[in-house]
């Protein structure tokens, strides 16, 4: 068995953090790093992956640590955009696994303290941190920030975070530190009140993301201006996107005293960053449309942009998704689109077909995403195929589309 797998295997399903907490203090571990905290529910790696870039083209040393949504846990851990090599992962596995299997660790809280650790090894100069699940109890949530992020705030695993969206913000409001300040994106209403709350407590300043201007749909993505930036682009025709980059020039913006960053750097960190399964566009015969979305507002925002995108094409919506998400808005959303049909994954969290038995009347089900990937493009070299419902599957089928496995 790899060190992977073992870490894998490491499955705790209650959401809490005294284990880690205490085992944090057993081992003695501070975490001491320059790091940018990012949570909220959609938009947040996109975020983080847009401050990275921006600060590796301007010549700094930059941790990135991301949600596990990738085939194997070193994707998630990166240097300068390097991965973390297997060889450290296990050996710092290999010296704390009598301290992992006392505690009772769950592989997230694990590989979180493989990486935090990693980037004190490696001296990096920042780090980008996002969260894994809310905030208030998440893994990540050991530190204080240089900044923290809220990029937005909507339904998104309710069994753990509550049913209303003042409970979900409260959870993500819990990055928030004392004296240190908080950028929020488009966040209205009682998530914006609990969040104005927590930093009145906090003595914490609140941000808002500012509008972008002279936004441009071109062939190669959008082109925007945000101040003081001019004639910026980003290699993605997801509206979206915009936001999230948006978000990430305002965290730039903040923290230029301490981190400086010249507008060369800026736009080349943009448009050199494209982001994993988030809109990606894959041309052929058929074109590929590959996109992680896997709530109801980020399916919501997928329809509109292919809508934008590919007004007059014919689409076949190919979707997995996880057990614990909203498929009872999802699935009625994306399938305005087009044909769908419903699939699973090699996961021990992907639905199955039974998990679908309320909606099989309305959408077919195959249990071999591969064959009937294949069938479209075979049925269907004019039209358009999007792969949704799940960032984990997006990035299983991305990967299976580059080694010609579909």
């Amino acid at each position: 068995m790899s060190v992977l797998e073992e870490i894998s295997n490491y499955n705790r399903n209650d959401y809490q953090r005294d284990n880690f907490d205490s085992f944090l203090k057993k081992v003695s571990f501070k975490y001491d790093v320059p790091s940018i905290h990012v949570t909220g529910t959609n938009g947040k790696g996109s975020t983080c992956n847009y401050i990275n870039n921006i600060y590796i083209n301007s010549g700094r040393k930059v941790g990135l640590f991301l949600s596990p949504c990738y085939e194997s846990m070193v994707d998630m851990i990166r240097v300068n955009n390097e991965f973390i090599s297997l060889s450290y992962v296990e050996e710092i596995f290999n010296e704390y696994k009598k301290y992992f299997d006392k505690y009772d660790l769950s592989s997230f809280e694990i590989i979180t303290f493989i990486a935090f650790k990693y980037f004190i090894d490696q001296k990096v100069d920042i780090a980008i941190i996002e969260c894994g699940m809310g905030g208030e109890v998440d893994a990540t949530n050991i530190f204080k920030p240089i900044l923290s992020i809220i990029t937005n705030v909507s339904s998104e695993h309710t069994n753990f975070l509550g049913v209303s969206i003042s409970e979900i913000a409260l959870h993500k409001a819990g990055i928030i530190k004392n004296d240190t300040p908080l950028l929020i994106g488009e966040i209205e209403g009682d998530a914006l009140d609990v969040l104005v709350n927590k930093c009145k407590t906090t003595k914490s300043k609140i941000i808002k993301v500012d509008h972008y201007h002279a936004l441009q749909l071109t062939e190669e993505g959008y082109t925007f201006n945000y101040l003081p930036y001019d004639g910026l682009i980003i290699p993605s025709k997801s509206l979206s996107s915009v936001m999230d980059a948006s978000i990430a020039l305002e965290a730039i913006n903040i923290l230029k005293e301490e981190y400086p960053v010249s507008e060369e750097a800026i736009k080349a960190g943009l448009r050199n960053s494209i982001l994993d399964s988030r809109f990606n566009i894959m041309k052929g015969n058929p074109t590929f449309v590959i996109d992680g979305a896997h709530n109801p507002d980020a399916i919501a925002k997928l329809r509109k942009d292919m809508e934008l995108v590919f007004p007059d094409k014919t689409i076949h919506i190919v979707f997995a998704s996880f057990k614990d998400k909203n498929i009872t808005s999802m699935l009625p959303e994306i399938g305005l689109l087009g044909e769908l049909l419903l699939t699973t994954f090699d996961h021990v969290r992907a639905r199955e077909e039974s998990d679908y038995f309320l909606y099989l009347e309305d959408y077919k089900f195959n249990s071999d995403h591969k064959a009937l990937i294949k069938s479209l493009k075979e049925a269907y070299p004019e039209d358009i195929i999007l792969v949704t419902g799940s960032l984990a599957f997006a990035n299983l089928v991305k990967k299976e589309i580059n080694n010609a496995e579909i």
